[in-house]
């Protein structure tokens, strides 16, 4: 829980406070002095102390009430002194101090204790492990850089202190702007989902509007994605990037679906749904941040103004490699433009006014950009040979980005030659991207970041009085076939005729009922392909007795299944539940498409009819769903509910641990379920 005594405390305690500014209990008294924290000070050590500002106690024991203490004392002693500053109406603290549930089983029996001893008082604690919090009221951290308090910078939650340190070192260099910084640590007990319960539950119109964090685990994904989602819609931006996804969980998967859902997935997913950016690094977190603080781009059409042709280029490709638009200005006003330039310069776009361009002609060239219908954002790459002042281009620059209705990103790469005049452009209030490159992957990314679908879920009709009375009634592991086969009808999905065989003679009699050509799938080994277990275009009788004999002697076979050879596109769903994320989707084009070249989409369950769509249609193969070159595609319509069926079953049923449809065949008229693995686990 975060209270009061942490956001704005009246008196701060620093246990293990030093006069010495190389330790932690050191630098934080010097950040918190420097950076006016209007409270009372007060720091206990048993030595003497002597720092203006600060009120010396030499115990705990001397101490007044305080609201919140801030500890840099060795693990081993928190827990005592925690005690005795709850005994003291303490209800906030901050714990520096490494050697808990990071450091081993000894660690975390501390942590434990810390924690319930802390919440047990009805206080709050950040920490242990971090570097702590900074906000309006005060600088509660033993690190630098402090980053100037501006109301309407990011907001900054980081697991890691050391990480927060290197985001902001970094962008503050790009003129980002910060307010409140949280650093977290092992969130013994307050979460990044707190800290963004907390934004929420308290958020006005004076909030922080752009949200960037740093997550080395989410505990509770539901709450973060209703806090997430509450936010967004009351006008936030939130990026993020999740590390620690990379595990070796999926080789021993049984099904498609297992192998396929990376913890990577899993977490875009999460972000999809709560409508996230997900970043991959600091970089692309630094840069999503200095796109949310600019104007919105209101569509994908982008002028680009530039004196450099092959930064220019660079540009072009990493925006339209990413769905966005670089179009070709070819009107009349075009030419009117040109013959204010210098001999040479180009306007058909990128817009190139050579290396002698001056700042009246970036002027006119902003001033072209924004009465064309065809842009909707102008990026300006201008940096400096090193020969002459670039500062009245910077300055004209910022009048634009004031004045103009559509944003301006501009990349100034000159750092060196232009060091002075691109700080005087920062204090200004302006972000500065000084890699071309880096925009060109950020601001796509930003503009397609899907809107949040929590909580807009649609869950369809269907049996569930049957699909529980078969999952209650299932042992754990996988159903049987004519059990997968009672459960997906309940829910709603068409399959194909099939015929279960445990012996010669059920083979002939089932002969009366099929036509050929027929397909023969062997019973009980897990992955049929691999034990040569499936036989396609069986044309007679005899072939199906030989089949019949063959597979009956695969090792673990009790049977085989026949079923009629189904024309059609192949496709793939399946659902894997993933802890307390619920359960992740996926889907795709099947057979060799799903086990070999992975094309697939994600959504967690429940989904909504947008979310199914996008799904189907972010495939690589989405064009074989259409139908190409004569070939007749698939109703996409059937395939969209199939997997909102799917997506609903795992709601009724979380007992199911993996499912597989794997094919599905589907023409314009037909979706029909060919072969399905179900695995029930009831020890969630």
């Amino acid at each position: 829980m975060i209270n009061k005594q942490l956001i704005s405390p009246r008196h701060i305690a620093v246990i293990g406070a030093s006069e010495h500014e190389t330790k932690p209990g050191g630098k934080v008294l010097l950040n918190l002095l420097s950076g006016g924290f209007k409270g009372e000070l007060y720091g206990v050590n048993p030595n003497q102390l002597n720092m203006v500002g600060v009120t010396h106690v030499k115990k705990i024991s001397d101490l007044p009430e305080v609201d919140l203490a801030i500890l840099a004392v060795p693990a081993l002693i928190c827990v005592a002194s925690v005690k005795e500053l709850i005994s003291k109406n303490t209800k906030a603290f901050i714990i520096y101090s490494s050697g808990f549930g990071e450091a081993g089983e000894e660690g975390k029996i501390l942590e434990k204790e810390l924690v319930e001893t802390i919440s047990n008082a009805n206080a709050c604690l950040i920490g242990p492990n971090c570097i702590g919090v900074m906000n309006e009221n005060y600088k509660g951290v033993f690190t630098t850089p402090i980053p100037a308090y501006d109301p309407q910078g990011c907001e900054l939650i980081s697991s890691s202190g050391a990480t927060a340190v290197f985001i902001m070192e970094a962008a503050m260099s790009t003129g980002l702007r910060f307010s409140n910084v949280f650093s977290i640590g092992n969130a013994s007990q307050v979460s990044a989902e707190d800290i963004l319960e907390y934004m929420d539950k308290n958020f006005d119109n004076n909030s922080p509007r752009v949200k960037l964090l740093y997550l080395e685990s989410i505990r509770n994904p539901f709450k973060l994605m209703k806090h997430a989602t509450s936010l967004i819609k009351k006008g936030c931006k939130i990026a993020a990037i999740k590390s620690g996804f990379s595990d070796a969980g999926g080789r021993a998967a049984s099904s498609h679906t297992g192998a396929l859902a990376s913890s990577d997935i899993v977490i875009r997913a999460l972000f999809n749904k709560a409508g996230i950016m997900y970043c991959s690094g600091r970089d692309e977190l630094i840069s999503a941040g200095c796109v949310f603080q600019s104007k919105p781009l209101m569509g994908n059409k982008l002028a680009i103004v530039t004196h450099a042709g092959g930064s220019a280029v660079m540009l072009t490709d990493a925006l339209c490699s990413r769905g966005m638009e670089v179009p070709l200005i070819e009107s009349e006003k075009a030419s009117q433009l040109l013959s204010k330039l210098h001999a040479g310069s180009s306007v058909s776009n990128p817009i190139d006014f050579l290396a002698t361009g001056t700042a009246e002609q970036l002027g006119e060239i902003i001033d072209f950009c924004e009465g064309l219908n065809e842009i909707d954002g102008i990026i300006v790459v201008f940096g400096s040979p090193g020969l002459f002042n670039v500062k009245d281009v910077y300055q004209v620059l910022d009048e634009k980005m004031q004045s103009g209705k559509k944003p301006i990103f501009p990349v100034l790469p000159s750092l060196v030659n232009a060091k002075n005049e691109i700080e005087s452009f920062l204090s200004k209030g302006h972000i500065n991207f000084s890699d071309e490159v880096v925009l060109g992957r950020a601001l796509p990314h930003v503009y397609q970041c899907p809107l949040p679908t929590f909580g807009m879920t649609h869950l369809m009709d269907m049996e569930t009085a049957t699909i529980r009375s078969i999952i209650s009634q299932a042992p754990n592991g996988y159903l049987k076939p004519e059990q997968s086969k009672e459960l997906l009808q309940a829910c709603g999905i068409n399959l194909v005729k099939e015929y279960l065989c445990y012996s010669l003679d059920c083979v002939k009699m089932v002969i009366p009922k099929i036509q050929y050509p027929v397909v023969m799938k062997v019973l009980g080994p897990l992955h049929k392909t691999e034990v040569k277990g499936v036989t396609l275009n069986i044309m007679n009788d005899d072939r199906l007795f030989s089949e019949y004999e063959r597979m009956i002697n695969i090792p673990e076979a009790k049977g085989v299944m026949i079923q009629p050879m189904i024309e059609g596109v192949e496709l793939y769903c399946g659902a894997v539940r993933q802890g307390n994320f619920g359960h992740l989707i996926l889907a795709g084009l099947g057979g060799i498409f799903v086990e070999v070249l992975k094309d697939i989409s994600y959504g967690l369950a429940p989904l909504n009819k947008t979310e199914v769509s996008s799904m189907i249609r972010s495939l690589k193969g989405y064009e074989i769903i259409k139908g190409y070159r004569n070939n007749k595609g698939v109703n996409e319509e059937m395939f969209a509910d199939a997997i909102m069926r799917i997506a609903s079953l795992v709601n009724f049923a979380p007992e199911i641990a993996e499912l597989d449809i794997n094919p599905f065949r589907g023409t314009p008229n037909e979706l029909v379920a060919v072969d399905v693995r179900i695995k029930i686990d009831k020890t969630m």
